[in-house]
């Protein structure tokens, strides 16, 4: 099936060759499948593999073997709608679902997809061949990826859909919150974004900790109580939170999550921490009967953020701090790195302008 005539035969994409090898590609418009609707990418948010992929040829276990488009932050308008009928129409504005269930329905709860075996996500190198990304100004989406954004959701916004339902999916994996104090570990965007799902399920009093104090000023603008600059371990097991998100990533920031938990408390780690073994508190973490809960990436919760934004009972536009055009994307992806002085940093697949800096 030929490509629309209205839409180029190439455009720009942010890719990643190896370690420290970040290239503004022109790569070629292929026909999109009979399922696949064109999407023309207004904005994308640069996630913390992203920024892996660039600096270290890696994330985790998944290791860079060809170049590969990253980006699964995505917000854009549908330019042409899939030949099959299904999807949203042409003209609609969208958020995309990364992920691609895997086979072996009998190895996994059949409600969590998230953890089937070949499970595949957008711009990620966890298998080979790798599976392209979306920071491309036109990308072909199977429509079942996308979710059409209800009027006042707006584009910019919506590119923290995506790692609001990685936020949301952690707290869920906590139980009820409502009148429970909470302890966030991690103020980068998806701790704050946790900060504000919690906010929004009533917990009582939210305490996050950082070592920067920008994501501290984040974390209060969507809903932190309390914020405690990380290192003060005698503020943080003073706060014997009910719930604690651990989102750094890091062995300090479980060892904090485990001293700043209440007895029986529930402790959830959605920051992936380096391969290996871990030096944790995990004797406190057993005479203290805590529940430790992994939570990665999400299922359905995105249509659940998409509701919070529509109803306005969800705050996050705090967490976009910078905005730089594709073509500047390795100053943003450069900011990107720098937590101490950035949230969520976006590129802009829209005409060139001039970087921006905006606080919600």
């Amino acid at each position: 099936m030929a490509l629309d005539t209205a839409l180029p035969v190439s455009g720009p994409a942010v890719v990643a060759h190896a370690a420290n090898d970040l290239r503004i590609d022109e790569l070629a418009l292929t026909a999109p499948a009979a399922d696949e609707a064109v999407v023309e990418v207004a904005f994308g948010g640069i996630c913390g593999s992203d920024l892996h992929y660039w600096l270290h040829g890696a994330a985790g276990e998944s290791i860079l073997r060809a170049p590969l488009v990253l980006g699964h932050e995505i917000s854009g308008t549908v330019v042409r709608a899939a030949a099959d009928g299904t999807g949203p129409a042409a003209g609609t504005a969208v958020a995309v679902h990364p992920a691609t269930p895997g086979p072996g329905a009998a190895r996994y709860p059949a409600d969590r997809p998230n953890l089937s075996p070949g499970c595949t996500y957008l711009g990620s190198a966890a298998r080979f061949p790798h599976t392209d990304g979306a920071f491309s100004r036109y990308v072909n989406f199977p429509t079942r990826m996308l979710r059409p954004l209800p009027n006042g959701v707006g584009l910019r916004t919506a590119a923290l859909i995506e790692p609001a339902a990685v936020a949301w999916h952690a707290v869920s994996r906590a139980g009820d919150v409502a009148g429970k104090s909470a302890l966030v570990i991690g103020s980068g965007p998806i701790g704050a974004l946790a900060v504000a799902v919690l906010k929004r399920a009533g917990a009582a009093r939210i305490t996050a900790v950082d070592v920067h104090p920008t994501p501290l000023e984040i974390a209060q603008a969507v809903g932190a109580d309390q914020v405690i600059t990380g290192g003060d371990a005698e503020a943080i097991a003073a706060v014997e939170a009910d719930v604690v998100i651990e989102s750094s990533g890091t062995h300090h920031g479980l060892d904090s999550a485990i001293q700043g938990a209440a007895r029986g408390g529930t402790v959830v780690m959605v920051g992936l921490l380096p391969t290996g073994p871990q030096p944790v508190l995990i004797s406190l973490a057993i005479t203290r009967e805590l529940d430790l809960k992994g939570s990665f990436r999400f299922n359905d919760e995105i249509d659940n953020v998409i509701a919070a934004l529509t109803d306005r009972t969800l705050h996050i536009e705090p967490v976009i701090t910078h905005e730089y055009p594709v073509d500047n994307a390795l100053e943003a992806f450069t900011m990107a790195r720098n937590s101490a002085e950035s949230g969520k940093v976006l590129l802009s697949f829209g005409p060139r302008s001039e970087a921006t800096v905006e606080r919600g």
